[in-house]
């Protein structure tokens, strides 16, 4: 059997099913602030058609006609996602687990390839810590390693650089248009693993859609 020399896991969601708990750390942060938003799932499926929590912010509450300071609130829901995640253990999306097993006994190289905030590719680390280990990792992307970040590729052209790789060397899985389209635009071919906020979709350029990761994934 012939694999890839990299598997790319690219955004949070690809590892770990966390829209809920963002949806009502948004929430949460709303109340706090004075604000009465109060975001549904549904709603914030749709809002989740394009990244960034404090541009969807800004987006939303432009569409309300009032002024908010998008910055502060979004790192208000940071720091309550954080601490729940300090707070619980979550579980590892199908098949990931087993995946990285199998990457490192073929010396398959591993990266998280993310453009999210370190805090939270950290709190997302320790509360996985019983399932996977940061050294498991030999790339780990965050929000301060680029100026563009997803649907942008800048992210995925560091980690090619990071891990002296090709793009056909690697194959990525994403659970968003948005970062797929990123991962695309570096020339990596991109599996699709969409979470519940995100299974509905119709995704465009995908490799292929899956539900749960097994070795298929990694092979050429």
């Amino acid at each position: 059997m012939k694999y890839y020399k990299a598997l790319l896991f690219g955004s949070i969601g690809s590892i770990v099913e966390t829209s809920e708990i963002q949806r009502k750390s948004f929430n949460k942060a709303f109340k706090q602030y004075g604000l009465d938003w109060n975001w549904t799932k549904l709603e914030y499926q749709n809002l989740l058609s394009k990244s960034g929590g404090k541009d969807r912010i800004s987006r939303y509450a432009k569409k309300k006609k009032i002024e908010v300071n998008s910055v502060y609130l979004r790192n208000l829901k940071t720091k309550l996602f954080n601490n729940y995640l300090k707070k619980n253990h979550l579980k590892l999306r199908p098949g990931v687990k087993n995946l990285i097993s199998l990457c490192k006994k073929e010396n398959i190289k591993i990266a998280f390839v993310s453009s999210t905030s370190s805090n939270n590719i950290n709190a997302i680390l320790y509360c996985l810590r019983n399932s996977i280990n940061k050294r498991d990792f030999n790339f780990i992307g965050n929000a301060k390693l680029v100026k563009k970040y997803k649907p942008n590729p800048d992210i995925y052209l560091l980690a090619l650089k990071k891990l002296k790789l090709k793009a056909n060397d690697c194959v990525a899985i994403e659970d968003s248009q948005e970062s797929l389209n990123s991962a695309r635009r570096a020339k990596i071919k991109c599996i699709i693993f969409p979470g519940k906020f995100h299974s509905s979709r119709k995704f465009s350029g995908a490799l292929k859609k899956v539900y749960r990761l097994n070795k298929n994934i990694i092979l050429r």
